[in-house]
């Protein structure tokens, strides 16, 4: 089993920055994949960002260039930095684990294990 937790949400205005973190009991295996995904009120769940154990990450096109995942290996955190915040970013972000890694159907949330119980993040106009 592996637990996620997440924290680093808040309030922003528009343009701004946050950082999340998610600290993960352990990796899910030598091989893995960590991701985000959010979810807005009304709307289904959505991926942010994948980064898998070799160090690949993939971004879906609303945020490229303004988001970044990283991770540190040796302390199994996963980070996500925001930057240029829109409102439209505004959801519930969720840490998700697979012991696999995911490429081209990284964006399946079924693929991924292992949830965190999310971390709001909210941005005013």
């Amino acid at each position: 089993q592996v637990q996620l937790v997440e924290s680093g949400g808040g309030s922003v205005q528009a343009g701004g920055s946050l950082r999340l973190s998610c600290e993960a009991s352990r990796w899910p295996g030598r091989t893995y994949s960590m991701a985000w995904f959010r979810q807005a009120p009304g709307k289904e769940r959505e991926a942010v960002a994948v980064i898998d154990c070799r160090e690949s990450s993939r971004y879906t096109a609303a945020v490229k260039g303004r988001f970044y995942i990283s991770k540190a290996s040796a302390s199994n955190w996963l980070y996500l930095q925001m930057n240029a915040l829109k409102p439209e970013d505004a959801a519930i972000y969720y840490c998700a684990a697979s012991p696999t890694i995911i490429s081209g159907a990284w964006t399946d949330s079924r693929l991924f294990a292992y949830w965190g119980q999310g971390t709001q993040v909210t941005v005013s106009s």
